[in-house]
């Protein structure tokens, strides 16, 4: 702070019509962006049995090769569903849309002819306008009516290089750097609500404004990346599996000498 540096008394009405208003209307704004969002997102679509099918395939598969170095599974159990399961990757028996038909490469899905994939990118650009439009607006009401207020001095000190985040908008190089100006605590509330959004919304709330910098237009659920190819899925979970079988061990091997020695009727093991 400056030494030419004077005090500052606020008229209780820039507490009263300024500072309460731009968080009231903050508040609602978000509360109001989360139901808006929930409205507008489909009920999601019902799988085809085939596909339903495809990724339960895979999930077996990947659920036996994850518990193989400590298996429940007894070996010639394991052995057969893993052969199995190899096999039918092998062939596309799972795939939804048959075995890939002749011996190139399968072409890559386009997610732009997949139905899934269009709804999942459209509702992606609406929950972005949702997001995006609401803070432009705010943005560009604080700037027209409260532009160049002072509003609140923050009760603990602060060096100067919070200067530039807190008086956005002001121009004054000999102010405290407590001070805030109003379009400093817009940004401060832009992302210091998300809290009180997660204690009154729930974790999974859509009130998150930070969201609308990071989120992606696209990003309107797992099907907005494009469809998976399970043809290469299958080929590589086939060679896990394969490599699986060289970790395998039955966790029911000596069991019951190890259940004796537990409880003391079996001498132990050196």
């Amino acid at each position: 702070m400056s030494a030419n540096a004077v005090s500052l008394y606020l008229d209780p009405q820039i507490r009263d019509w300024v500072l309460f208003p731009i968080t009231l209307v903050m508040i609602l704004v978000g509360f109001l962006r989360h139901y808006v969002v929930v409205l507008l997102q489909s009920a999601p679509k019902k799988l085809p049995r085939a596909a339903i099918r495809e990724q339960r395939a895979l999930a077996r598969a990947q659920i036996l090769r994850a518990t193989a170095a400590h298996s429940p599974i007894p070996p010639q159990t394991y052995t057969s569903i893993s052969n199995y399961l190899s096999e039918a990757f092998a062939t596309g028996a799972y795939l939804k849309d048959g075995p890939p038909k002749g011996d190139g490469p399968s072409a890559a899905p386009n997610p732009m002819t997949d139905p899934a994939a269009m709804d999942g990118m459209m509702a992606g650009m609406k929950t972005q306008m949702v997001m995006m439009v609401p803070q432009m607006i705010i943005m560009g009401w604080i700037n027209f009516f409260f532009q160049g207020f002072v509003l609140i001095k923050l009760p603990f000190p602060l060096t100067l290089g919070f200067k530039s985040m807190l008086q956005r908008g002001i121009e004054t190089p000999d102010m405290d750097v407590r001070w805030v100006s109003s379009l400093s605590w817009y940004f401060l509330n832009f992302f210091g609500l998300n809290g009180l959004y997660r204690l009154v919304l729930g974790n999974d709330n859509l009130a998150d404004s930070s969201q609308s910098m990071t989120a992606s237009p696209f990003a309107g659920g797992a099907t907005a990346a494009g469809p998976q190819d399970y043809v290469k899925l299958f080929k590589a979970e086939r060679d896990n599996l394969e490599f699986s079988e060289g970790l395998y061990n039955w966790a029911g091997k000596d069991v019951e000498d190890r259940v004796l020695r537990k409880y003391g009727k079996l001498a132990p093991a050196y």
